[in-house]
């Protein structure tokens, strides 16, 4: 099992290499903390189902406990994985925008451990980056949150993510500049109508456009 925070050492991979998203998964299941590019921004993430290694994410974040963390998944299909009966609503706004930056809150499957989501809701989302999905795949859902700490600036880069983290993640990837740059648009399904808790990519009018 890797150590507990602080760490002293944080190893950079490309994520070109052959066998970074190897060495990737390994990491995530001896219980240490990968960040890596993503369509929106750098993301820093753990294994979904490892309560241990969710708390380490919160630790090395600075993230508040009562704030919950998103998980993202490599396809729609593992979306019952996470979520408890998603809407029609939900599964249109998922066939339409995933892979993609859009974040789904919905009703929290039990199994999803209280140290990522305390409440009754969970966010969800397949990001569209090659790199990302391929690690998704072979690792399983993983809790993912912004590669940055509590109030700083977001990561466009592993170089900006470096500065932040370097000697908390265990592994940073470097996958270049992030295309967006920008969080994914979050939007609440947990109600009769979708409620937009954060802007992002996807407008409120695109959104409601699928809807209608």
């Amino acid at each position: 099992m890797i150590g507990r925070f602080p760490f002293m050492k944080t190893t950079l991979l490309s994520a070109e290499a052959k066998n970074t998203i190897s060495h990737a998964v390994d990491v995530l299941q001896q219980g240490g903390v990968v960040a890596f590019p993503t369509d929106t921004v750098y993301g820093l993430g753990a294994l979904a189902f490892d309560e241990d290694s969710i708390r380490r994410l919160y630790r090395i974040k600075g993230r508040e406990h009562t704030k919950a963390i998103a998980v993202l998944i490599s396809e729609a299909d593992a979306l019952n994985q996470i979520a408890e009966a998603p809407s029609e609503a939900a599964m249109r706004l998922a066939r339409r925008f995933w892979p993609g930056p859009l974040t789904l809150v919905l009703p929290r499957n039990q199994r999803v451990p209280e140290a990522l989501a305390a409440g009754e809701s969970i966010g969800v989302r397949v990001p569209d980056h090659p790199f990302a999905l391929a690690l998704l795949k072979a690792a399983g859902p993983m809790g993912v949150t912004s590669a940055n700490r509590s109030g700083e600036a977001n990561a466009s880069t592993a170089v900006e993510v470096l500065a932040q983290l370097e000697g908390r993640a265990h592994l940073v990837v470097d996958g270049g500049t992030a295309p967006r740059g920008v969080p994914s648009t979050v939007v609440d399904m947990m109600g009769e109508m979708p409620k937009v808790l954060r802007e992002g990519p996807i407008s409120e009018a695109e959104l409601l456009a699928t809807l209608a």
